[in-house]
């Protein structure tokens, strides 16, 4: 047994429920979540709750928004291990939002494992010790003499049992007499050996699997109430236009429609923008009545940006500081980073230099399910139903949208069709909160159409990164630059826009005798971003490892054994850092497992590699790629080596989730979005394709268990495929592809 430390303020509270049930609930300290350098903010309070009832089953409250990361198996699995109940008899409930009772509820960062991982282990492992005095006192015999077995036919999941006597008692029978027992102290709970997992590490379906193959209404898209009435927005191309006119009163004339009206709104783009709803009996109805909406939009600031115009200055101000001999740190900046001297390292005799530019456009999220929300404004109280990857701050957007205390609402969280991030931002949440508010008591539907959602983004920020590096004639890596030009935000103190800053500590920072990084800022973007999976690491993975490539070619070497040399130069090593052994680890892995340079591969077809840390996990990637004579393209394969710490918890969700990961990263290469007038040109698919299943290629995943906690897997596997597919390309056709989407240099699907 291992034991993990609490403070004293955690504690446990067991009440007994009707009927001879149980029902536990736990309050746990924030400090317990501070890993990875998210310590320092305010204690959270995380709440989960077990509930036994007479009828046999155990009911685990899966507290997180489960948006197709597994996260409602995850988290009621550890505890039902730790509890030592049969997976077979746990019912998942999914919360509301209630951070009081549930502290941190968000589906975000690859945060719920590393955050709860100790929490649930600990609180199933206290109801456990509960049962077993429960069973002590009316056997009368020490707790130390009993153990506990999971059971799928015990009532309760469970038995406790009395080897010596040969007695033995179900967690059902045991209920009433455990809720009265004392909890023994968090921090003295002993934890199961993981030897002895019987749920963890087994690959367990997930509990809505079924409902979605099946097509059942579990998604906020097929909500519905009685009476209720469906709604849309319409908002101005330029992001926070206000509305100067509309033809509402010939709108409401139009069949179905109950209103029309404008919503002021704000400058906030997170928030409620100023817009035009409809509201009809039906939500075919609002969206026929949309047709004929006729709205002058006033004038705004931000209309003359473009992504042309985005272009021109980031090569202004990217080739300028190049163009120095010496960097400084820009005024602000919070990545800087400076080691030894880029510029008389690069003039050493025998050394090669390469030079190169490299450009990320913006891109959606583009979940397959739009946007929506349901909600209700009655006697003062506001019921939302919203598939919201943060439900607390939808609390607050909801709020100020309706007019209420954020006390007066109670929010479902609706298991969501896709959010990569989207759904981080409420702004959807606040515009059916203001329209709810418009029509109540009437509940009203808000959904979004594919071209609102394409539309009215927060995309992943842009990015250009102006780049000298070289190597010696050993073929060792001495130097590396980089000068990244990325946008200040719309408004506020802050110096970058969401996102689109960079660390200048990020790989190959240490790795490198001489190394640089500065940035500059084009100025306020008027275009909404936010946190795209693997927010950006999933662009800057491109650059840098593709970089990489670039110089292992220089310096004559094979790219996988140039990168495990790079990784081998700690020339800066930082103290209880093992990023170096983790990240060979899983190189060496990904080359074995790949047979890299091992295979004679034909003309056309060819491997690349690359690796990338982010969200604390370690992975490296190998693709092999085939590019034809007119630049059709095929992936062929994805080889994927990670390191997420010593346990994976469901290996059927880990393996969907790198295989999530590596398709979506691949689909990235040939998305984005133009910024035209200070509007997005694309709108739909046609014009931001998603690759197809025909198009996705076999991924293998393998792990390497490293001596650590666990860590997350939503999104660390995504980054390195981009690079890596990259330079396959490279090895394949001589093409360095340093911008994206693949489309502009000519490439294909094939």
């Amino acid at each position: 047994m291992t034991k993990a430390p609490v403070t004293r303020r955690s504690f446990i509270k067991i009440t007994a429920l009707a009927g001879g049930g149980m029902v536990v609930a736990f309050n746990i300290d924030g400090d317990l979540f501070a890993q990875g350098g998210r310590g320092g903010g305010p204690p959270l309070a995380a709440n989960a709750f077990i509930r036994f009832t007479p009828d046999g089953k155990v009911t685990i409250i899966g507290k997180n928004p489960e948006v197709g990361q597994g996260v409602k198996n995850l988290l009621p699995m550890i505890i039902a291990d730790e509890l030592d109940v049969h997976w077979s008899r746990v019912v998942v409930e999914q919360a509301d939002a209630d951070q009081a009772k549930y502290g941190s509820q968000l589906a975000a960062g690859s945060f719920s494992t590393p955050q709860n991982w100790t929490p649930m282990r600990q609180v199933g492992a206290a109801v456990r010790q509960t049962f077993l005095a429960a069973a002590a006192a009316r056997w009368s015999v020490p707790a130390t003499e009993l153990t506990t077995a999971s059971d799928a036919q015990a009532a309760g999941g469970a038995r406790v049992v009395h080897a010596a006597s040969k007695r033995s008692a179900a967690y059902g029978e045991l209920a009433s007499e455990a809720a009265k027992m004392p909890v023994p102290t968090l921090a003295t709970v002993p934890l199961k050996d993981p030897k002895d997992y019987k749920i963890i590490g087994t690959p367990q379906r997930g509990v809505d699997t079924l409902n979605v193959v099946t097509g059942k209404p579990i998604f906020g898209i097929d909500f519905t109430l009685p009476g209720m009435l469906y709604a849309v927005y319409q908002k101005a191309p330029v992001f926070g236009a206000k509305v100067a006119s509309a033809n509402l009163d010939e709108i409401k004339k139009l069949s179905g429609v109950r209103d029309a009206f404008v919503l002021e709104g704000g400058t906030d783009l997170t928030a409620l923008l100023p817009g035009v709803a409809i509201v009809a009996d039906s939500w075919y109805q609002a969206n026929q009545a949309r047709k004929q909406l006729k709205v002058t939009w006033a004038d705004h600031p931000t209309k003359a940006q473009s992504s042309a115009g985005f272009q021109t200055k980031a090569d202004e101000l990217g080739k300028a500081a190049l163009a120095q001999p010496q960097g400084a740190p820009p005024q602000g900046a919070t990545g800087w980073r400076k080691d030894g001297d880029v510029a008389a390292a690069l003039a050493q005799p025998g050394v090669k230099a390469v030079e190169a530019a490299y450009m990320y456009p913006f891109i959606p999220h583009a979940p397959l399910e739009p946007q929506n929300c349901a909600a209700q404004l009655k006697d003062g109280k506001l019921e939302l139903w919203a598939p919201t990857q943060m439900p607390g701050p939808a609390l607050g957007v909801a709020a100020g949208a309706a007019g209420v205390q954020q006390t007066a609402i109670t929010l479902h969280i609706m298991k969501a069709g896709g959010g990569f991030g989207r759904r981080l931002t409420n702004d959807f949440v606040a515009e059916a909160s203001a329209i709810a508010k418009q029509m109540s008591p009437t509940p009203v539907k808000l959904l979004w159409t594919r071209e609102d959602d394409m539309a009215h983004e927060f995309y992943r920020p842009a990015g250009y990164h102006y780049m000298k590096g070289g190597v010696d004639a050993k073929g060792r890596l001495i130097a590396w630059r980089n000068h990244h030009v990325t946008f200040g935000p719309p408004s506020g103190p802050q110096r970058y826009a969401g996102f689109s800053n960079i660390s200048g500590q990020e790989f190959p920072a240490r790795f490198v005798q001489n190394y640089e990084f500065g940035d500059s800022i084009i100025g306020a973007l008027g275009v909404p971003v936010g946190a795209l999976r693997a927010p950006g690491s999933n662009a800057f993975a491109f650059v840098f490892q593709s970089f990489l490539d670039e110089l292992a070619h220089a310096s004559g070497k094979d790219p996988l054994q140039f990168k495990l040399d790079v990784l081998a130069n700690e020339v800066y090593p930082a103290q209880g850092n093992a990023y170096a052994e983790r990240m060979t680890a899983v190189l060496k892995l990904v080359a074995e497992k790949s047979e890299w340079g091992k295979k004679k591969l034909p003309k056309g077809t060819a491997m690349g590699v690359a690796f990338h840390f982010s969200h604390q996990g370690y992975f490296a990637e190998v693709a092999q790629v085939t590019v034809d004579a007119q630049k059709r393209l095929k992936v062929d394969k994805v080889w994927v080596a990670g390191d997420i710490g010593s346990q994976v918890i469901n290996p059927l969700h880990a393996e969907n989730l790198v295989q999530g990961g590596v398709v979506d990263g691949i689909s990235h290469m040939f998305q984005e979005i133009t910024i035209t007038d200070g509007a997005a040109v694309q709108t739909n698919f046609h014009q931001n394709p998603l690759i197809r299943m025909s198009q996705a290629p076999p991924v293998e995943a393998h792990w390497v268990k490293s001596n650590n906690p666990p860590t997350g897997l939503g999104e660390p596997s995504l980054p390195p495929v981009l690079p890596a597919v990259a330079n396959a390309i490279f090895a394949a056709t001589g093409t360095r592809v340093r911008s994206m989407p693949l489309s502009k240099h000519g490439f294909r699907w094939a």
